[in-house]
């Protein structure tokens, strides 16, 4: 959905007028409000605020298979390493830096 000139909306206004607000976006309609003329936040409906955090959650799931089946793909081609030994490296790396 994109945004026109009449959904975005000084703080100001959207005080005085917030249940009327409320109503275009239960309608449908997505809502800028700005501060000192620059956004500040978004009014968008409940369910569609719900629908976005689950595309979201499903995002996430989508990149941890991704990392899970490179870590699959790295073992059946043997491309690993040590944990313990690659940990002590790290830790020394890091405690020479702190010295410099």
């Amino acid at each position: 959905m994109s945004i026109s000139a009449s959904d975005v909306i000084p703080l100001s206004q959207a005080r005085a007028n917030l249940s009327e607000l409320a109503d275009q976006v239960k309608a449908g309609a997505e809502k800028i409000v700005t501060k000192n003329g620059e956004s500040y936040v978004a009014i968008i409906d409940a369910q569609r605020l719900d629908y976005y955090h689950q595309l979201e959650r499903e995002r996430i799931h989508l990149l941890l298979i991704a990392d899970a089946s490179k870590g699959l793909a790295d073992l059946a081609t043997h491309n690993v390493k040590e944990a313990r030994g690659t940990l002590s490296a790290l830790k020394q790396r890091r405690t020479t830096r702190t010295a410099d």
